[in-house]
């Protein structure tokens, strides 16, 4: 069950006035999975690579997020290099915080390595950031 249906009080339990147990029938509005995206990267934002001062979105980390109609998410991502040494944190750091957002379900993240992370990667923003531009 995801946040949302768990948040609207799907499946809770009400007692009844002769002590019989009764489920509450709860209508969970539905969402288009896009209205996710911008939430998704926003959380994104808020996750720090703690060896670089800029925010793994911008630095260009992410690579593909998808977005199930029923609010599951799966991201690729990767990393600045393969020997990071916060390589086995990092995907948790993810999961953790798109699983905050409000609608989203089960979040999976795989680390992947194709292609190679490289500076072009990175947000005009992040660049400008760490004196590049």
């Amino acid at each position: 069950m995801n946040r949302l249906a768990r948040f609207a009080g799907f499946g809770k339990k009400k007692e009844g006035l002769d002590d019989t147990v009764v489920h509450e029938d709860v209508v969970v509005e539905s969402m288009d999975a896009e209205e996710l995206r911008e939430p998704i990267i926003a959380a994104l934002r808020m996750v720090h690579d703690p060896e670089i001062p800029i925010n793994i979105y911008d630095l260009g980390l992410i690579y593909r997020i998808d977005i199930a109609p029923h609010g599951d998410v799966d991201i690729d991502m990767t990393l600045t290099a393969p020997a990071c040494p916060v390589a086995g944190m990092m995907p948790l750091m993810v999961r953790d915080a798109v699983a905050r957002v409000d609608g989203v379900g089960d979040v999976r993240v795989a680390l992947v390595w194709n292609p190679p992370w490289n500076q072009s990667s990175m947000s005009d923003e992040a660049r400008l950031q760490l004196g590049l531009m």
